[in-house]
């Protein structure tokens, strides 16, 4: 229900203000907001930290390109097309990283990341090499103009984020859980947890490499930044500044993060001391995110306000 108000909300907001620069702003945000959150099912729901996720964002771009580019064929077979490479390019790499814990699964996912990111800039008859897949991508006429296009985005992002979100509240989240907080325990209970390890896994790199296909769909190219390591930094960005422990907050770290570049790049160069400067603040000032902190201080009001009210008054 709240995913349908909330894509009417924006599709409605994009009539009522038809700012080019709105629009493109905000489907940039959704697009990495999508990104964001399919990496906090590893990082906020089951406690993997992945500094690799951007290789999934980069299979999902280059897919979804270089079938529309090279083959012509429909966004509906292009997306299908996304998701499968997407869950087999995870399902490899997740059978390997899940092996390790800590530190050492962070930078294996990191390692099969340049693998990808290598890939993509050796094989040039297919993805354009270090130029990238330029010439534009074809798009059917429903999808032709910016807000189309947006309204498109709206629709498979919203779709998207509802699937993590029944995901997250079922028992199977509840179990992903149970394996963040403490492992070893889950193991004595009887859980097959790099089984379920695995499968978010490739949940998040199918989440990962949709975004990348929006994305790619949206600039009309696929580049090899896409899935160079210093793309991963963003996702990690917008989960930690907006809050792993709330579902929607890689959604509002994605706002802050997409809104920050797209108003410091007006004035100034240096807008990465500017995202580093926000994100040190938060962390120094607040040690959570954003909206992490929001519903703690919601939880706090309201147990508290019942507590005084029923609290006996002070007599003199």
């Amino acid at each position: 229900m709240w995913g349908i108000i909330f894509a009417a909300s924006l599709i409605i907001l994009s009539f009522v203000y038809p700012s080019e620069f709105l629009i493109n702003l905000f489907t940039q945000i959704l697009i990495m907001g999508l990104f964001a959150t399919s990496l906090n099912l590893l990082v906020g729901y089951t406690g993997m930290v992945s500094f690799g996720h951007a290789g999934f964002f980069g299979v999902g771009a280059y897919t979804a390109a270089v079938i529309l580019q090279k083959y012509s064929t429909s966004v509906g077979f292009a997306f299908g097309t996304t998701i499968v490479f997407s869950a087999i390019a995870a399902l490899i790499i997740g059978s390997f990283c899940i092996r390790l814990g800590s530190i050492y699964f962070a930078m294996l996912t990191l390692a099969f990341n340049q693998i990808i990111y290598i890939i993509v800039i050796r094989w040039t008859d297919m993805t354009g090499g270090d130029q990238g897949l330029i010439g534009g991508i074809p798009l059917p006429g429903f999808l032709s103009t910016q807000r189309a296009y947006f309204i498109f985005t709206v629709i498979v992002v919203a779709a998207s984020l509802v699937i993590c979100k029944l995901v997250v509240d079922s028992p199977f989240g509840a179990i992903l859980k149970v394996i963040r907080e403490n492992a070893d325990r889950a193991y004595s209970l009887g859980i097959r947890v790099k089984s379920y390890q695995l499968i978010v896994f490739v949940m998040a790199g199918i989440f990962g490499g949709i975004s990348g296909a929006l994305m790619s769909l949206s600039i009309s190219g696929a580049y090899p930044d896409f899935c160079y390591w210093a793309k991963s930094a963003e996702p990690i960005f917008m989960v930690v500044v907006g809050g792993m422990n709330s579902f929607l907050g890689p959604l509002l770290g994605a706002a802050i993060f997409k809104i920050l570049i797209a108003y410091s790049t007006m004035y100034t160069n240096l807008w990465g001391l500017i995202i580093g400067g926000v994100l040190v603040l938060i962390i120094l000032l607040v040690r959570k995110g954003l909206a992490d902190y929001v519903m703690e201080f919601v939880a706090a009001r309201s147990v508290d306000g019942p507590k005084n009210l029923l609290s006996p008054k002070k007599t003199g």
